[in-house]
């Protein structure tokens, strides 16, 4: 019976992982389960526990590193409005910093001017700077006279 209490270790370490995140609790309880299948196949007590230190330090060690550094990466591809940002648009009414239409993507979209005292006239090619729910805040690809 010992590969039973190997298993509710298991279950319990992978609940304290769901709450915690950490990543340790989730590889002891895959250590756990290793001990539990040595327990199964009738190793003593000494073997089951060196078989959960060497898959505990082995997880650790080994695949937390990795797993974080994983974790950690941006997306490769944005989508939504993020994936507007930087995109560039035409002018269809002109652009102030409080008002203003461009086509954008093939859509048009209300947009107003990143700088206060910009005023970006009709045709003007602009870059999209951010996103506010449904207004583009943008910026003159060239700067006018």
């Amino acid at each position: 019976m010992p590969w039973f209490l190997w298993l509710l270790a298991a279950a319990a370490l992978g609940a304290a992982e769901f709450f915690a995140l950490t990543l340790v609790f989730g590889l002891l309880a895959g250590a756990a389960l290793v001990a539990a299948v040595v327990a199964g196949v009738g190793i003593g007590l000494l073997g089951q526990l060196v078989a959960f230190a060497l898959a505990a330090a082995a997880g650790v060690v080994l695949v937390r590193p990795v797993a974080l550094r994983h974790m950690e990466q941006q997306p490769l591809t944005r989508d939504g409005s993020d994936a507007l940002i930087g995109k560039r648009a035409e002018v269809m009414q002109e652009v102030t910093a409080t008002r203003g239409l461009i086509k954008l993507s093939g859509e048009e979209w209300s947009a107003r001017a990143l700088d206060e005292g910009l005023v970006i006239p009709v045709g003007a090619w602009v870059d999209v700077m951010e996103i506010e729910g449904a207004t583009a805040i943008v910026y003159p690809r060239e700067l006018l006279p």
